[in-house]
């Protein structure tokens, strides 16, 4: 059920003819640039989660911490 040699260069062939040798470029370049801005995207939100997670845990460690002295102190 895989694709062959054959479909392959009827699709590029219907390709060609549906936009031209002038537009493929363009329509590749812009796939090209859209691939990498969702690279980015997910670059920085991969960013984000680890800052999060930072925040988080210094929270948790700066609560631990005034939890600890406050039952130091009450002792």
């Amino acid at each position: 059920m895989g694709v062959s040699t054959w479909q392959i260069i009827v699709i590029l062939l219907v390709v060609l003819l549906l936009f031209g040798g002038k537009k493929i470029p363009e329509l590749a370049q812009g796939l090209g640039k859209g691939i990498k801005n969702f690279k980015d995207a997910v670059k920085e939100g991969e960013e984000e989660v680890k800052t999060t997670e930072k925040v988080e845990d210094k929270t948790t460690t700066t609560n631990t911490s005034t939890t600890q002295n406050t039952t130091q102190n009450n002792a």
